[in-house]
């Protein structure tokens, strides 16, 4: 790709923007939010035209004028946000629009169901996804369906594939299945684009590392020379200086420690699913962590607490009072907020402005005589805005424009303006570069340090291990371990997470 220029409304998205991929080959490509990479592969995908530039493969200059033209050419892409229809099952999904059911004089034959599944199978059992063909995409948690949409990938026989944050909902069995799979595709000539967020997968996987910064090619590295240091400072223009995972402090610096009694103390809670009741508490200013493979019930277990589903059995108290939500509303108006899994899904109105989604979940305290006040809600927006440093052009802006890193941005914003109690964070990084993971951990570690109570299910070990204060290990939806900070370390949890070591509390 040569000199790729790209505008959107006069906002210059791209500007000569080149990058080089080799058969044979994993090139990471790296930049923060908004940088141009989504917008960049995009391009290469057949998905959005370029306004200037030019696009060659094997030397040759090719026109893709539609993500048909790029298929032809063997051009597979993998976004970030999965592409899926969850009412279809995998093999559909693996296959939709390539089924080969045209009959003759173009009349519509049955769909070869029986060959699709056969094939659907052994790209699944490629990718280490033991589910069978004819499961409903809908019924699959979100780190299945990515395993689904790399197994689409797969089946086109793609000579370039771009995987745009293909681990960011994998947990670590999985995602060593992929770099395996990654590894054998470079084996067989295959060109990788990797764009990650995640220092330790590019270090380990990369052979060539391209950096776009603000839209614009800033540097290409080596593998020898692609230092964490070095790949950061070309990202943000400047070398991250403090702590990457902050420490929680009060004003005037004061180190809060947490204690006294729990703010939500949770008693055998039974989540629809679950072969047992899950026990935790979590006090005032404590983040408290919980880590778990795909599937281990972390998710299930957060958003019963938010009440998107009623317990079966089991109590829970906040502040001493009993709580026992039946919706999402009954927990808000508790000061319980939920930062969702799936922000698109779940945590978003597309459609909807910066500002009408900051407000969404409050509107009714907007209410001046009848009417939504717009300039308070601007003004809440407008300090969100600022607060965490969302990159938009205003707050009239849709949030379906966004970036994936500012979109989840957008999610934070609206509950902290509701200066919640206890704020529940689902994969809070999920797809989102350094610059903004940093402030985000430095808004988390500031809320804590207020004396909001925080839930954090990751499945960033890293993250876990750096800004929880202890760690809840979930395996099975079960709880296999609580363990303290002084007890934490990788081995540890993956221990307990894989069952590998027995059901232990620390203190």
């Amino acid at each position: 790709m040569h000199g790729i220029t790209k505008r959107f409304a006069g906002v210059t998205a791209l500007a000569d923007v080149s990058l080089t991929a080799r058969a044979g080959e994993v090139l990471a490509l790296m930049g923060e939010n908004g940088a141009g990479k989504s917008t960049l592969i995009k391009i290469l995908g057949g998905v959005q035209p370029a306004d200037a530039g030019e696009i060659r493969i094997d030397g040759r200059a090719v026109l893709l004028d539609g993500v048909r033209a790029a298929k032809s050419l063997g051009i597979a892409l993998i976004h970030q946000e999965l592409m899926l229809a969850p009412n279809l099952d995998i093999a559909a999904n693996i296959f939709l629009g390539g089924e080969g059911a045209g009959g003759p004089l173009g009349l519509l034959a049955p769909l070869p169901r029986a060959e699709m599944n056969r094939k659907a199978a052994a790209l699944l059992a490629r990718v280490g996804l033991d589910s069978p063909p004819t499961t409903p995409v809908g019924a699959l948690t979100v780190g299945q369906r990515q395993m689904v949409e790399i197994a689409r990938a797969l089946s086109a026989s793609a000579r370039i594939i771009v995987m745009d944050e293909p681990t960011s909902s994998l947990s670590a069995q999985e995602s060593a299945r992929l770099f395996e799979v990654i590894r054998q595709l470079r084996t067989d000539g295959v060109g990788i684009i990797y764009i990650s967020h995640r220092m330790e997968e590019v270090q380990l996987l990369a052979d060539r590392v391209t950096v776009l910064r603000d839209g614009r090619h800033v540097g290409d590295l080596g593998r020898q020379e692609a230092t964490t240091d070095k790949i950061v400072a070309l990202m943000v223009g400047r070398e991250l200086t403090g702590d990457y995972f902050p420490k929680k402090t009060a004003k005037g610096s004061e180190v809060i420690t947490a204690g006294g009694p729990p703010l939500l103390e949770v008693k055998d809670l039974l989540v629809p699913g679950a072969p047992a009741g899950v026990s935790f508490q979590v006090r005032r200013g404590e983040i408290l962590g919980f880590a778990g493979l795909v599937g281990a019930g972390r998710t299930e277990l957060v958003e019963t607490v938010f009440g998107v589903t009623p317990a079966r059995a089991g109590t829970m108290t906040l502040g001493g009072q009993p709580f026992a939500p039946r919706r999402p509303r009954d927990a808000i108006r508790r000061g319980v907020c939920l930062a969702p899994e799936d922000r698109k899904r779940n945590g978003l109105v597309l459609p909807m402005s910066v500002a009408e989604n900051s407000s969404l979940p409050n509107v009714g305290s907007y209410n001046r005589w009848g009417w939504l006040d717009r300039a308070a809600e601007r003004r809440v927006a407008k300090a969100e805005v600022a607060r965490l440093g969302i990159k938009t052009s205003s707050i009239t802006t849709k949030v379906v424009t966004l970036s994936g890193g500012n979109q989840q941005k957008v999610v934070l914003g609206k509950w902290l303006a509701m200066s919640p109690k206890l704020l529940i964070l689902d994969e809070p990084t999920r797809g989102i570069d350094v610059g903004a993971r940093a402030e985000i951990y430095r808004q988390v570690a500031a809320l804590a340090a207020d004396g909001v109570a925080i839930l954090m299910v990751s499945s960033d070990m890293e993250e876990v291990i750096g800004m929880s204060d202890r760690v809840v290990v979930m395996r099975e939806r079960r709880v296999a371990g609580v363990l303290e900070r002084a007890a934490f370390s990788q081995e540890r949890i993956g221990a307990l997470m894989t069952g590998a070591q027995k059901a232990e509390v620390s203190a």
